[in-house]
């Protein structure tokens, strides 16, 4: 299983995909209906509020409400919230011991530190490359002759960053 913030395959709209190996040579060859890949997408399921929850059976309703609120909700809350489903109860039982542990607590908290960081170290290159790019399309943009104001429009870039291209 493969819990995501984000959408893996943009073509996908749905929250659950389910993956398949199958014949290339023939597709509705399947190679075993026990092997599966199954991409949940939870961020989508937070940001609207777990709104779409429904369109889950009521096993998988519960281990994403687990995985989502399971640290934020009241012990009580949860442990209702959970208990028509006992194997996803059990798991929060073992969540809440593991959460216990200082140990443990510092671990979760170094790989949330660590996860942020990659995450914003990606923002940051991502933001680099498209200045980068924006300059570069800028630059070709003043050998052809067009208006600074124009690029700036069209780039982003302020005029001052375009005056001191080549």
């Amino acid at each position: 299983m493969v819990i995501t913030e984000f959408p893996v395959f943009p073509l996908l709209k749905r929250l659950h995909a389910v993956f398949e190996p199958r014949a290339r040579e023939n597709p509705d060859v399947l190679f075993s209906d026990h092997c599966q890949i199954h991409v949940l997408r939870l961020g989508d399921l937070l940001r609207n509020n777990l709104l779409g929850l429904d369109q889950f059976g009521l096993d998988l309703q519960r281990w994403m409400q687990l995985w989502a609120f399971g640290s934020k909700l009241e012990e009580s809350k949860m442990s209702t919230m959970l208990q028509d489903c006992p194997p996803v109860l059990e798991a929060y039982e073992e969540f809440k011991q593991f959460s216990a542990d200082p140990v443990m607590r510092e671990k979760m908290r170094a790989r949330e530190r660590f996860l942020t960081d990659q995450y914003l170290d990606r923002a940051n290159a991502f933001a680099k490359g498209r200045k980068e790019r924006n300059l570069e399309v800028a630059q070709n943009m003043k050998r052809k002759g067009l208006d600074a104001t124009l690029i700036a429009e069209l780039t982003g870039l302020s005029p001052s960053e375009i005056e001191r291209l080549d």
